[in-house]
């Protein structure tokens, strides 16, 4: 397996360091963690982006949140056809397994996830609307919410109303999965909608009596 090397001088030295302070000053908490099992009380969706820190956001330490990242925040609608569905799997386990009592939706300001579905529907990025892009075919979950900011002209705006509506359509997508509803249904599992100003460091939480996002 020629092409796997050895990990960069740089996180080695991070490692060690971790491994010398925080590890060693919670060696017992550590050590139940992983005897025990995990008990989230919540999952968090967030963008693969690395500017966005859910740990660091809410002060998480390890063991708090079960945490699944990928482009966009999105969650797909329920379609269990038997192809790879690694968000689906995610949520399954979580709710269904882990029995987390909360399921978020973070989304986040200056996504490129968002900026490159507003491309495609605006003609801009035929590199993603090739069959072989996954990043567009991924997008197309998020593409039919484009026609509800299609008419707000300025850019950046119409940019984060669309980071925004990413967030309610995995939540609108989350209700198709039966076992999401059926615990949401019997109140052992609630949704959130979440948005963060990486620049700001703001965050709104969405309100589905208004359809607005109120700041936290």
């Amino acid at each position: 397996m020629e092409f796997a090397k050895p990990l960069p001088s740089y996180l080695v030295q991070r490692y060690h360091g971790w491994k010398a302070t925080t590890y060693s000053e919670n060696r017992t908490w550590y050590r139940r963690l992983a005897t025990e099992g995990q008990r989230p009380r919540a999952m968090v969706i967030s963008c693969c982006d690395s500017r966005v820190h859910v740990t660091s956001i809410f002060g998480a330490d390890q063991g708090e949140f079960f945490i699944h990242r990928n482009i966009a925040n999105l969650v797909p609608p329920y379609e269990p056809d038997g192809d790879h569905h690694g968000t689906s799997a995610a949520v399954e386990y979580a709710v269904t397994v882990l029995k987390v009592a909360h399921l978020i939706v973070l989304g986040h300001s200056q996504c490129g996830g968002v900026q490159g579905c507003a491309d495609m529907c605006k003609g801009k990025a035929p590199q993603l609307e090739v069959k072989e892009s996954f990043v567009g075919r991924w997008m197309d979950i998020l593409r039919p919410k484009y026609d509800l900011v299609a008419d707000i002209a300025e850019e950046t705006e119409q940019l984060r109303q669309l980071e925004r509506h990413a967030v309610v359509a995995s939540l609108e997508n989350l209700m198709t999965f039966p076992f999401v509803r059926e615990a949401v249904d019997d109140n052992s599992l609630s949704l959130h909608g979440l948005w963060t100003d990486i620049g700001e460091g703001g965050l709104q939480c969405f309100d589905p009596e208004t359809g607005k996002f109120d700041v936290v």
